[in-house]
């Protein structure tokens, strides 16, 4: 018997390598961060202040619309439209929550990114990755608003699991970030 090879969808394809290729920034990101952590004494510096609680409930969000998001790329793949979009858009509430707790967070912090180097760390940690969910809400909205498109039919389903695969990158990053600045002290 002959093996047939399954190819990707060029649109999964290239979202993979351009998911590579942001968790090589994101490595970098974090490989300053334990170079600075591992050549600083105290770190982070005294009377640093951290919403380790409210970021977590975003962590639990990012979590909640990483298990939505599955749930609408299922429902795409069987033609379930309806249950889709709502799907589609319980995560992007989901994401717009985590952005307003990470906006807060950095509202209510007692250092700047221009202060020492753990804030411009944070900031750079931090503000790469709400620069990527922010993206992510737009794809979202923009699969949410298009589903009825020939683009994301059951049998063109590529857009819809490309997102999917982007949406659940941020959420994984960010449980490293997460675990990185809030967890390991």
């Amino acid at each position: 018997m002959r093996s047939v090879a399954i190819r990707a969808h060029p649109l999964v394809f290239g979202t993979i390598v351009f998911l590579a290729s942001e968790s090589m920034v994101f490595a970098a990101l974090l490989a300053a961060y334990y170079d600075l952590r591992g050549s600083t004494a105290v770190w982070p510096p005294p009377g640093v202040a951290l919403d380790a609680a409210g970021m977590a409930v975003g962590t639990l969000l990012l979590g909640i619309g990483s298990v939505t998001m599955a749930v609408a790329q299922a429902a795409a793949t069987r033609s379930n439209r309806r249950l889709a979009r709502l799907m589609l858009i319980l995560t992007t509430l989901a994401a717009f929550g985590f952005l307003g707790l990470e906006w807060m967070d950095w509202s209510s912090a007692n250092f700047h990114i221009d202060g020492v180097a753990y804030g411009t760390i944070y900031y750079a940690l931090t503000g790469t990755h709400f620069a990527h969910v922010l993206a992510g809400v737009v794809l979202l909205a923009a699969v949410a608003i298009f589903l009825r498109r020939p683009a994301f039919t059951r049998e063109h389903h590529a857009g819809v699991e490309a997102v999917a695969y982007y949406w659940h990158f941020v959420f994984v990053v960010w449980l490293a970030l997460y675990a990185t600045i809030f967890l390991v002290r």
